[in-house]
């Protein structure tokens, strides 16, 4: 499973349950088209030193226009996406870039591109590519990687799980989920099996967002709805602990920043710096900000697409 590919519609995080929006305090280290915003993180990269050993192993050609220049689809929330203000990307994989840039020295540039134009585009473009992209063995023949994530599909009910949901027998069960998703058709899937097997019909409401599928659990409209890890563990945190994430994540993939094929300086180099930030609680610092504690991992690994 590709995880940004599962998403066949933009989740806007301007609208997120109307509740997003608390102020950041980090808009010194980016470009001009990543100011003066809001966001749900309160991240703050100036904090973070640069680091000169990890600076060191990075080629002259990363380093020498003094900035990160990072290819992102900014339709991913809460990976990558526009703020309210209708410009600013923000999100926790900008948030990584970010503090990537701050241990290298360098000034973080995050240029909002199609997501099927990055990869090919790092080392030429774009220094990296950072869009929310799993790892799988097309990408491994296309460039390098270091992950620094994984993620899979989560499902959520309302806190305490008040209708006794079991995600190992759903039938019977009002599944909401977005339009043209893998976990839509996951849920038509358990949904014709229920009905083939001479069970309680189960129940498949498709909406055109994520945000009305989670609305639909908190209103008991629905009984438990299914995203993508992050996705749902970023409702759970916007919906003020009003959702829960229930089982285990399923199909999960690792989560990998784009790199040259050729450039091993710069695998390096990330690798490094994506080690100091998990060490030194950056790293989980910017996860938790978004809700995404299920998307971190112990230690970063280069071109590798097991968990």
């Amino acid at each position: 499973m590709s995880l940004r590919k599962s998403i066949a519609i933009a989740l806007s995080a301007a609208t997120l349950f109307a509740v997003a929006g608390c102020g950041t305090t980090d808009d010194s280290d980016t470009s001009s088209s990543t100011k003066s915003s809001t966001s749900s993180s309160k991240f703050d990269a100036s904090t973070i030193k640069k680091d000169d050993k990890i600076a060191a192993m990075l080629p002259d050609s990363i380093t020498k226009d003094g900035k990160l220049t990072v290819g992102a689809e900014l339709t991913y929330a809460p990976a990558e996406f526009v703020g309210s203000d209708g410009k600013t990307p923000q999100g926790y994989d900008i948030d990584l870039t970010k503090a990537l840039a701050a241990v290298f020295g360098l000034k973080a540039d995050v240029v909002s591109s199609s997501f099927d134009s990055i990869i090919p585009s790092v080392g030429t473009k774009y220094d990296l590519g950072i869009s929310g992209f799993t790892v799988d063995e097309d990408r491994l023949s296309a460039a390098n990687w270091v992950t620094y994530g994984k993620a899979g599909m989560t499902y959520a009910v309302k806190k305490g799980n008040p209708e006794k949901i079991d995600v190992n027998n759903l039938c019977g069960v009002k599944i909401a989920a977005q339009t043209g998703t893998v976990e839509e058709e996951s849920a038509k899937d358990t949904a014709a099996k229920c009905k083939k097997d001479g069970k309680d019909e189960t129940e498949v409401q498709s909406f055109d967002q994520q945000t009305a599928a989670a609305t639909a659990v908190v209103t008991g409209k629905a009984d438990i709805f299914y995203a993508d890890t992050p996705v749902t563990g970023y409702a759970v945190k916007q919906t003020d602990g009003a959702l829960e994430t229930l089982g285990e994540d399923a199909e999960v993939s690792p989560l990998g920043i784009a790199i040259s094929k050729d450039d091993q300086k710069t695998t390096d180099a990330v690798k490094a710096a994506v080690e100091k930030l998990i060490s030194d609680g950056t790293y989980k610092k910017i996860f938790d900000g978004w809700g995404a504690e299920g998307v971190t991992i112990d230690a970063p690994k280069v071109n590798d697409a097991t968990v």
